[in-house]
């Protein structure tokens, strides 16, 4: 079994958890921004990626709230391709990464692990996962 090393929040984005399986991460995984802020309530969050649009939380509104209560959370915005307006409204508010929501999975998976330091995790696990081949 594992280390977990961080936990992260995805909300609205079960789409791209594949992508973050492998990692040493434990991934809690919400619908809506309500229930992402009851998760943040009760749980220890390192870490939150989630859409920008939610439908009980449009427009950032999640992000705003998060970055209010706890400014250097790392926060991951993901924005509808090609839609600057977005971009520009998620970078403004200080998230620490904006991805469009067409990115692969490989590439949420490196970004993730530049933000939350977890590339000697990464290099641990796999190794220890070669233990058992």
């Amino acid at each position: 079994m594992c280390r977990i090393y961080s936990t992260v929040l995805m909300v609205g984005t079960k789409d791209k958890t594949h992508g973050l399986q492998e990692l040493p991460l434990r991934l809690l995984v919400m619908d809506t921004g309500k229930q992402a802020l009851k998760c943040l309530r009760e749980e220890s969050i390192d870490s939150v990626i989630s859409r920008w649009d939610l439908l009980d939380m449009p427009n950032g509104l999640l992000f705003q709230r998060i970055l209010a209560a706890r400014p250097k959370m790392p926060t991951v915005a993901l924005i509808e391709s090609g839609n600057t307006e977005q971009e520009i409204l998620a970078r403004s508010l200080g998230v620490t990464a904006v991805i469009t929501d067409d990115a692969e999975g490989e590439y949420l998976r490196r970004l993730i692990c530049q933000i939350l330091h977890l590339e000697d995790g990464v290099a641990l696990h796999a190794a220890a996962a070669d233990e058992f081949d």
